[in-house]
């Protein structure tokens, strides 16, 4: 069973980086060497059929056909369909997030608060439009968007940043960081890069002017 994960930060949080740490440490007990190849495989199988039908083609029944396994070895391993489409992304948003907790500035630790602000949301967008057809069709229900670990990992991180800011403006940290969050949304991505036609440099250029908007004057 997975460790449940903690709850969301309070604002008296004193440790916050601790606890992103705990956040990114949420996953499973090992898998058994066979179960870990078996997943591995299934991972595989749907990578390819992404790469050669798209995504919107890819079903549970196509990637227990590919592996030469049973349907319900899929479900079991993934959930179902949004399952299996997030475990796809998992290996990108791990990279991601090795990259902003402990990685170079200024996505990483050595810059300032503001700067590693700027870095996230234009790495975040850029990702997410590199992939944003597998993007959108894993975005989880309304029920489960917000509650999702790699959500709930790069909420921390914002909170965690806007806080090191020292702010005079932004007195409710959690409001701000989930503003800041909906501007990097996929569904919100995909409308304006290809309903509107917006470039990714005017959504990054965007993405910054939000972050130093939402910021403010900053405490001495």
């Amino acid at each position: 069973m997975s460790t449940p994960l903690p709850p969301f930060p309070k604002r008296q949080e004193s440790s916050a980086e601790a606890v992103l740490m705990e956040l990114t440490a949420r996953d499973d007990a090992p898998l058994r060497a066979d179960a870990a190849r078996n997943r591995a495989r299934l991972l595989e199988a749907a990578a390819r059929l992404v790469e050669e039908q798209g995504v919107a083609r890819l079903t549970m029944e196509g990637v227990a056909t590919a592996a030469a396994v049973g349907k319900g070895t899929v479900f079991r391993r993934f959930g179902d369909r949004t399952g299996l489409l997030m475990a796809l992304l998992d290996h990108t948003e791990q990279l991601f997030q090795t990259a902003f907790i402990g990685g170079p500035a200024p996505l990483g630790p050595g810059a300032s608060p503001v700067e590693r602000l700027h870095a996230f949301g234009c790495h975040a967008l850029r990702q997410t439009f590199e992939q944003l057809d597998l993007y959108l069709a894993a975005e989880p229900e309304a029920t489960r968007r917000f509650t999702s670990a790699p959500y709930r990992v790069r909420f921390m991180h914002v909170c965690v940043l806007l806080r090191q800011t020292g702010s005079g403006t932004a007195t409710d940290i959690e409001l701000v960081a989930q503003t800041l969050m909906g501007y990097l949304e996929p569904a919100l991505i995909s409308h304006l890069t290809r309903q509107r036609g917006m470039s990714l440099e005017r959504l990054e250029s965007g993405w910054r002017d939000l972050v130093d908007r939402s910021v403010g004057p900053r405490l001495a």
